[in-house]
């Protein structure tokens, strides 16, 4: 298989094994949270933005037509992920004033 193909088909055939772009295997290490609402939906936002940016440079590499609507199908849902997330980030700014809810663990003595 001239395509590379070869290493990932003996070991998984034609099966989903979910990696990087480099061929790191998926981990939960990489699910990152704090527990504070604002630090995880503004982390949320910037993986948002780097699935899209990661979209945009296979675009830039990718002359198949049929990849490349793929690709772009999935470059707009991640924008639209970010724009959701931006809204919830806004609805918590609001509630955050609001009496009796917390940003943060409020089991923490501060």
């Amino acid at each position: 298989m001239d395509s590379g193909f070869a290493p990932y088909f003996i070991d998984h055939t034609a099966g989903v094994y979910p990696t990087s772009a480099s061929g790191s295997p998926f981990s939960a290490a990489t699910i990152q949270v704090t527990g504070d609402p604002m630090a995880d939906l503004v982390e949320d936002l910037a993986a948002e933005q780097k699935a899209r940016v990661t979209y945009d440079n296979i675009l830039r590499l990718s002359d198949d037509p049929d990849v490349n609507d793929a690709i772009k199908f999935l470059r707009e849902r991640e924008i639209v992920h970010f724009q959701r997330f931006g809204e919830a980030v806004q609805l918590l700014r609001e509630k955050l004033n609001q009496k009796n809810v917390y940003y943060m663990n409020p089991a923490i003595d501060l």
